[in-house]
């Protein structure tokens, strides 16, 4: 019976809670008489996140958990930095996608007499309102989980993680000011305001972490080149100077690209060619990951 109690949250192996932030909003919402608008927000939140689940789990990933916000939600996966970048694309874009179909179902339905115009309004906006904002390129939001997804296709992954925190910090200080302008015309966008704040605060949360997700990165390295050398893949070369840390090195290091690194003298010769592996290995040793190649290598 207690087992039955405490996991009544959790689906198919996930858990689904409320994210405080959401039980906030609820609360409100009930206490000001708007029931029935909170319901049909928690409705298309939790079928919004749905497809991110659904799509997750066809890849084979291991969803924990979800969050749910009145905005989205937080769908939590062990794999990180660990799954090509295109499966984390189609992950995100599947949440959106799920309110095209529910706006279409909302039309049809009102055209032909099923459901009232009002209420049919009111869900088509709060769909295409969800849908936009989390197409906004700020994490922990799909358009941000895109952006830096794209991002790590082409860039070192540790400037891409610092790029997206810099670049979402920027955008949720952007929402948070639109909402105290509005305090100039007589009024202040509360909702947008505590939305804005939330996502600030996630941003830095996120940025103080950065060595961290970093850290998560380089242990789940071994799958990736494992994966790329199974499928075969072109070497993709980083030329450093022997003064160069190790640190510094797998700073360098491109999420679908398999590296070998050039070790170059000050006249310009190769001293050494080395995989990643020597150099994911001196990182995880803390007193090898501060030298410099040349004193481990050469």
């Amino acid at each position: 019976m207690w087992s039955a109690l405490t996991n009544w949250n959790r689906w198919f192996g996930t858990i689904y809670r409320f994210h405080p932030l959401f039980s906030i909003v609820i609360l409100l919402s009930v206490l000001a008489g708007y029931f029935i608008e909170t319901a049909t927000l928690f409705a298309i939140v939790f079928v919004h996140e749905l497809g991110h689940v659904l799509a997750a789990k066809s890849f084979g990933w291991r969803v924990k958990e979800v969050q749910l916000l009145p905005f989205g939600g937080v769908v939590v996966v062990e794999e990180q930095g660990s799954v090509p970048a295109w499966q984390e694309i189609v992950v995100a874009l599947w949440g959106p996608l799920q309110n095209v179909w529910m706006i279409a179902a909302a039309a049809g339905l009102q055209w032909c007499g099923l459901i009232s115009g009002d209420w049919a309004a009111y869900f088509i906006q709060a769909n295409v309102f969800i849908a936009l904002f989390n197409l906004l390129p700020i994490l922990p939001l799909d358009g941000g989980k895109m952006m830096q997804s794209c991002l790590s296709l082409w860039l070192p992954y540790h400037r891409v993680i610092v790029f997206s925190c810099l670049i979402s910090l920027a955008f949720s200080s952007v929402l948070v000011a639109i909402s105290l302008l509005h305090a100039l015309r007589g009024g202040i966008q509360m909702n947008l305001l505590i939305i804005g704040l939330f996502l600030l605060y996630s941003n830095w949360y996120a940025y103080k972490g950065l060595s961290y997700h970093f850290m998560r990165f380089l242990i789940n390295r071994e799958f990736v080149l494992s994966r790329l050398m199974n499928q075969g893949t072109l070497a993709q070369p980083i030329v450093v100077n022997g003064r160069l840390k190790v640190t510094d090195i797998v700073r360098l290091f491109i999420r679908e690209k398999y590296h070998l690194i050039y070790v170059m003298d000050e006249r310009g010769a190769i001293c050494a060619v080395l995989p990643e592996q020597p150099l994911l290995q001196s990182y995880f040793n803390e007193s090898k990951r501060g030298c410099a190649i040349s004193e481990l290598f050469m």
